[in-house]
């Protein structure tokens, strides 16, 4: 059985890098080639003009070329991991997975070259060479000690980072590991003793890291395949191990390990045993990193010393230790502001960027991506998640600014908390767009109730509200689980002591609630008993009823559930004095900016006046995130080509909107290309009153609204921010069940500033 999974496992790996084209990359060109206006320039004779700029200042290489976002990922193929030296063809498909890491996590562009050449000299030749092409260099799976001499010459002969991500990569991650450790421990960099195996590459990186860190070198004992790494001793020695040399008649790792408080492994197999780790001093650190099999598993760790604190170098157990939180983040940040080198503080700043951020609240989209993992601060979180998504904000950041603070920054950043924005923007796609709406909700203060407290998602976006904005949220729900969730999904926040809570099992207020709902519907069927099962049983009820009350300011509900179902709530409580829902609108995040699309839930067959109270809506709410709102009224229809019902009530929807004097702009009856395409919209009608794209989408019904809003999420990777429950006034937002905790702080925020309403 077991060497049957092995083999299906196999073939599915060999058919991923096979199918549906070989390899793991392709280039791809990011300006248009359509035409010869376009030939013209990419080519001859107007990339001369580029070629010439460069020439008179090669700094400018960064502004006319790829050059500023390109990393070169170099390799021989003598020390692959896990597989030793393999050559440099064979080493090509895990160069090429680095390479994806690069674009995937930080998007930086990357070739990998694979070079047949084992004469270190030689090789650091060919990297030097490189140099007019990229703008970092990535050394990789290089055998010690040669990858020391390619690293040393090269960073000697070039201008541009270079960086051997076996030695640094794995030193910043295992002292950042380190630092949380100690922490976890009650103990300190100067007064631990550290034991080493393994005098690679790895392994002396890892331990001139400790030193940087305050670890003395004194209390360092490296030990190697032959044992003790000892003054004197003449066998299999370099100078980077004899660095570390003890004056010491102790031989072997048994015999050094008494008292020692970390171990680092860096070697193989088996090599630490349970009768070592007894020896070790209380509250043992063992980072078992030789992959794919530790120098000790866990199981056995924790048999002989339960409360050790553990990491290895696989995903399968807590704590890995992998340079993912690493490479991607420190060539972010170097080639951000044109560095000359990676130096010591760069690595430290990364090393302590890591650290903050496992200390910090989870993310909600690193749980989503392990749910079933703990991430809490502790002896099994150590270490953030490689898809923490804020790691690329907090790390790259970090390090751009050391390199600006220590002198080898050539472009260096003005404004450091606008650049980790925008890098966050790159990771959380609505981040910058969603800038002006976090900055008006901080001009107020309001009061947002979620109708599903206990709903993690909702958890994590009050927490995310507590730290990030000035609303308070109010939780719907029950105490104990809404505890219990919190504490499981690692955040701080506990019911009444950072937020209110309703407890429709047992709340103080459920009389004044029922009475209020009885009062608002009681001629409308609803008897009193009906109204006490429903401030019991209907949270969304019970949020409306709290912000009728002006015990809270708005309203979020809907991430289980219809959206109609919630709806109707929503009128029956709070569409009073001239409110009244007049439309769903969703911004659709897409690479090349937002759309917004209405009416995708509120009427599903609209009149023409309810498509006017959507457009004026709209745009209103466009607005808010200081866009200027070109508003299409979307049909089959195009300017009176068809006479179709939907093409009729667009037309009437456009009188309407005329003889309102509104003071935005909007055109149709239209097709969707027409609305965004200006070229072939000026074909069919040249008077068109809009100029440019139309960035608002209205459509005669919601099934084609709803149905464009799900394509262009599902097929054009689009983010939703939304839907904005408009007419409301913001006292009521209805989301979907597809909200990501993200969304619902988005939403938050937009229910976080008062709105003017048109009656």
């Amino acid at each position: 059985m077991e060497e049957r999974r092995q083999d299906t496992a196999r073939q599915a790996a060999l058919d991923y890098h096979e199918f549906p084209r070989p390899g793991k990359l392709e280039i791809r060109a990011t300006k248009p080639l359509a035409n010869g206006r376009d030939l013209s320039r990419a080519y001859s004779p107007g990339v001369a003009e580029a070629c010439l700029e460069i020439k008179a200042d090669p700094a400018t290489s960064s502004r006319y070329t790829a050059r500023g976002n390109l990393v070169a990922v170099v390799s021989n193929g003598t020390a692959v991991l896990g597989l030793g030296n393999i050559g440099a063809a064979a080493s090509k498909p895990v160069m090429e997975g680095k390479a994806v890491l690069f674009k995937k996590f930080a998007n930086i562009d990357c070739f990998d070259i694979e070079v047949n050449e084992n004469d270190p000299e030689k090789l650091a030749d060919i990297v030097c060479a490189l140099e007019p092409t990229f703008g970092a260099i990535n050394l990789e799976d290089i055998k010690a000690p040669d990858c020391f001499i390619v690293e040393k010459l090269c960073r000697e002969r070039m201008n541009i980072p270079v960086f051997h991500d076996d030695q640094h990569g794995t030193a910043i991650v295992v002292g950042a590991a380190a630092t949380n450790a100690l922490r976890v421990a009650g103990k300190k960099f100067e007064d631990i003793k550290v034991v080493s195996t393994g005098g690679g590459a790895a392994g002396i990186a890892c331990l001139n890291m400790l030193l940087k860190l305050g670890v003395r070198r004194e209390n360092v004992w490296l030990c190697d395949i032959h044992g003790l790494v000892y003054e004197g001793r003449a066998e299999d020695m370099n100078p980077q191990k004899s660095a570390f040399a003890q004056p010491s008649e102790l031989r072997t790792l048994d015999q050094v390990i008494e008292g020692a408080d970390l171990f680092l492994g860096l070697s193989g197999p088996g090599v630490l045993k349970p009768a070592m780790v007894q020896k070790m001093a209380a509250r043992p650190i063992v980072f078992a990193l030789a992959n794919p099999t530790p120098e000790i598993l866990p199981d056995e760790v924790r048999s002989v010393s339960p409360d050790a604190i553990i990491a290895t170098g696989r995903s399968d157990f807590p704590n890995q230790v992998n340079n993912v939180l690493c490479f991607p983040f420190i060539f972010r940040g170097a080639l951000d502001v044109g560095a000359t080198t990676i130096n010591d503080e760069m690595e430290v700043a990364c090393v302590e960027g890591i650290a903050a951020l496992a200390r910090a609240t989870t993310a909600a989209e690193a749980a989503a991506a392990y749910r079933g993992e703990t991430l809490t601060f502790g002896p099994e979180y150590l270490i953030p998640k490689p898809f923490d998504p804020r790691l690329i904000g907090i790390v790259s950041s970090a390090v751009a600014r050391a390199a600006m603070e220590s002198g080898v920054a050539t472009r260096p950043i003005e404004d450091l908390d606008a650049y980790k924005r925008k890098l966050d923007g790159s990771v959380f796609r609505s981040a910058l767009i969603m800038r002006p709406v976090f900055e008006a909700a901080a001009t107020a203060r309001r009061r947002i109730v979620f109708a599903e407290g206990e709903d993690e998602r909702v958890l994590r976006a009050a927490n995310a509200m507590l730290e990030e904005t000035t609303d308070v949220p109010i939780l719907i729900g029950r105490p104990d689980v809404i505890s219990t969730r919190a504490e499981r999904c690692g955040l701080p926040i506990r019911p009444e002591k950072d937020f209110q809570i309703v407890n429709p099992e047992n709340d103080p207020r459920y009389r004044d609630y029922w009475e209020t709902y009885h009062g608002l519907m009681a001629r409308r069927g609803v008897s009193p008993d009906i109204a006490r099962a429903i401030m019991r049983t209907n949270t969304t009820a019970i949020g409306a009823v709290m912000v009728h009350r002006d015990e809270a300011d708005s309203l979020i509900c809907g991430t289980f559930g219809q959206y109609s179902w919630h709806l109707q709530y929503i009128r029956q409580v709070l569409a009073r004095d001239g409110l009244h829902p007049t439309g769903a609108l969703s911004m659709i995040i897409l690479e090349d900016g937002p759309v917004f699309i209405a009416d995708t839930q509120v009427h599903h067959d609209p009149s023409p006046e309810e498509v006017m109270e959507t457009a004026i809506g709209a745009a209103r709410h466009v607005r808010r995130f200081g866009i200027t709102p070109r508003i299409a009224l979307c049909s089959h229809s195009q300017f009176g080509n068809l006479d179709t019902p939907g093409g009729r009530k667009m037309r009437a929807a456009m009188e309407l909107l005329e003889a309102h004097e509104v003071d935005f702009t909007f055109e149709g009856e239209m097709q969707v290309d027409s609305a965004l395409d200006p070229a072939l919209r000026a074909r069919i009608f040249p008077n068109s009153r809009i100029e440019g794209a139309a960035n608002v989408l209205i459509f005669a019904g919601s099934d084609a609204a709803s149905g464009v809003r799900n394509v262009l999420k599902q097929k054009a990777s689009g983010l939703e921010v939304g839907p904005i429950l408009m007419g409301m006034g913001n006292r009521a937002h209805i989301v979907t069940p597809s909200i990501t905790a993200r969304g619902l702080l988005n939403m938050s925020a937009l229910a976080g500033t008062p709105v003017a309403y048109y009656s």
